[in-house]
C-alpha cells in the first residue's frame, strides 16, 4: 500500500518536479520583473525570467506526455495503476510548478533575502503548491481523483526529501552554487 501511494505521488508530481530544473538549465534572457523593484527591492530579481519559464513549462508538458505512453508498461511492472496526464493538468501542473517557484522568489524579495538565500520550507514546497493549485483550476477532476488525501500526504513528505537530496548532489558536482 505504502510503496503504491509512493509510485503513484511521484509519478503525478514529475511533470511539476522537472520545470525548475529545466529552467535553470535553458537559464538567462529577459528578467520577467524587467528590473523593476518594489520599494528598495527587486520585484523577483534576475533568476527569474520569461525563457526559463516557457522551457520549464515545455519540459514539464512534455515530460507529462512521455509519461503518457509509458504508463501502460510502468503500471504493468510496479503493479500500480500510475495516472496519464490529460493536456490541461500537464500544463496546470507545470506551469503551476514554475509559478509557485516565482511567487516564492517575490516572497524572498519582500523578506530581504538574496538571489540564492535559503529559506526553509519555503523553497522545498513553493512549486508544488503553485502545481497542485493549477492543476485543481485546470483540470479538476483529474486533480480530485489522482490527488487524493493519502497522495498529497506523500507528496509533502517525500518532496523535501527528493529536493534536499538532489540539490546537495547538484552542489556537489558544481551545477549549483548552493546546496539548497
Amino acid at each position: 500500500m505504502v510503496g503504491s501511494l509512493v509510485a503513484t505521488a511521484f509519478w503525478a508530481m514529475l511533470p511539476a518536479y522537472v520545470p525548475n530544473n529545466a529552467a535553470v538549465l535553458a537559464g538567462g534572457g529577459r528578467p520577467i520583473d524587467g528590473g523593476r523593484t518594489l520599494g528598495e527591492r527587486r520585484v523577483l530579481g534576475d533568476g527569474k525570467t520569461w525563457r526559463g519559464t516557457a522551457v520549464g513549462t515545455l519540459a514539464g508538458v512534455l515530460l507529462a506526455l512521455a509519461l503518457n505512453t509509458l504508463s501502460g508498461p510502468a503500471s504493468a511492472a510496479l503493479g500500480v495503476s500510475l495516472p496519464t496526464f490529460p493536456l490541461p493538468a500537464s500544463v496546470g501542473l507545470a506551469f503551476g510548478a514554475m509559478v509557485g517557484d516565482i511567487g516564492a522568489s517575490f516572497l524572498k524579495r519582500r523578506s530581504g533575502r538574496k538571489r540564492g538565500a535559503a529559506f526553509p520550507g519555503l523553497d522545498q514546497l513553493d512549486f508544488v503548491v503553485g502545481a497542485l493549485l493549477f492543476a485543481f483550476v485546470f483540470a479538476a477532476d483529474w486533480a480530485q481523483s489522482t490527488f487524493t488525501p493519502a497522495v498529497l500526504a506523500v507528496i509533502l513528505v517525500i518532496t523535501p526529501l527528493l529536493h534536499v537530496s538532489t540539490n546537495v548532489v547538484a552542489f556537489k558536482i558544481g551545477a549549483k552554487d548552493e546546496p539548497w
